[in-house]
This record gives C-alpha cells, sequence and structure tokens, in this order.
C-alpha cells in the first residue's frame, strides 16, 4: 500500500467518528477546544487499537488464506464501505456524542470511551484485512489514530456551524474511498500477475 492510501484509508476510518462529533458538537451551545480534544484524544486511541488487535487475527489466519488474500481485502473493503454508505445515507451520520458537560467528566470519558468503540468496530475489519496486505500494521494504526484524533477533534469544535448534515456525507465519503482502496488493492496484484 503506498502512502497517498494509507492517508486515504487513515481519514476515511475516521469519518464515522468524525460524524458522530459532528453531532454532538452541533447540539452544543459552546464547545471548548480542551474538551473537543480530550474528545479526539479518547477516539484517535481507541480507533488506532482497533486495526492492531484485527491485524493479530488476520494474521494467524493468513496462512489458511494466502492463495486468495487479495479477493478478501477487496470484499472486506467492499462490504465495509457499502455499510458505511448505508449508515450515512440511513441516519445522517453515525450517532451523536451523548456526552455531559465538564461537570460529568468522569461519566462523560466512559461514555465517549463506549461509542469510540462502537464507532471504531469496522476498524478491527481493516485491521483484518490490512493482514492481508504488505503494510506496516503500526504505521497504519498511527495514523488511523491521528487522523481520527483531529477528525473528532475538529468535528466537534465545527458541529454547532456545520450541523449534521456534513456528517452523514463524511461517512459516505469514507465508505467510497475504503471501496476505491478495495479496488486499487485487487488491481495491483492483478497488474502483479500479468506482468510476473
Amino acid at each position: 500500500m503506498n502512502p497517498a492510501s494509507l492517508i486515504l484509508l487513515a481519514f476515511a476510518m475516521s469519518t464515522d467518528a468524525f460524524a458522530a462529533s459532528v453531532g454532538r458538537g452541533a447540539e452544543l451551545s459552546k464547545v471548548r477546544f480542551i474538551s473537543a480534544l480530550r474528545i479526539g484524544l479518547v477516539f484517535g486511541v481507541v480507533e488506532a487499537i482497533m486495526p492492531l488487535a484485527g491485524w493479530a487475527l488476520g494474521h494467524v489466519a493468513m496462512r489458511f488464506v494466502s492463495g486468495i488474500d487479495h479477493w478478501i481485502a477487496f470484499a472486506m473493503l467492499g462490504m465495509l464501505g457499502g455499510h458505511m454508505i448505508w449508515e450515512g445515507l440511513q441516519k445522517g451520520g453515525a450517532d451523536a456524542i451523548k456526552v455531559a458537560g465538564d461537570q460529568q467528566r468522569d461519566k462523560s470519558i466512559w461514555l465517549i470511551a463506549f461509542t469510540a468503540l462502537a464507532t471504531s468496530i469496522d476498524a478491527l475489519a481493516v485491521g483484518i484485512t490490512l493482514a492481508l496486505t504488505d503494510i506496516n500494521i503500526v504505521v497504519a494504526s498511527l495514523a488511523i489514530g491521528l487522523a481520527t484524533t483531529l477528525m473528532v477533534t475538529c468535528g466537534t469544535l465545527l458541529g454547532r456551524a456545520i450541523g449534521t448534515v456534513v456528517g452523514k456525507w463524511a461517512e459516505v465519503l469514507g465508505g467510497l474511498i475504503l471501496i476505491a482502496i478495495g479496488f486499487a488493492v485487487l488491481y495491483e496484484h492483478l497488474a502483479g500477475v500479468v506482468s510476473a
């Protein structure tokens, strides 16, 4: 996977969390930067851990599927992308993060972490897919975590101004990017077979 694909993957994986943060920001009358950054960091850490877990699972299974790994990666990315598009069109983006104000910080951190886990299940599946490709999983996980931190922080800050419509289309765009990456993985393999 080339650097451009990795960057696109990182931002595609953060779109559902971005949609959730935009929804939360739209509900707030005032958003402080430190609160938005705290939410972004929680999401970023969870989103970075999930591909590592998926990669470990996929690496164990790789010896059984090495002959068709490119088709599996293509199918999984296509299904995940399709699901993200469907979710974005059905719900207008991921569910908003239901977080109380700073006075309920301890409770809200757990709620944010739970929401982050719910929006990062697709990152677990992508991690399984990445085990079937030639990629440095640590670099990929860090890129996904950083992109998510940035996107969620910005989404929370901008949510009040831009509303939930952007969240919906961000998730649709993320799904389209995942499908495109799936096609790229398949193309790279088939082109390699033809040139060999």
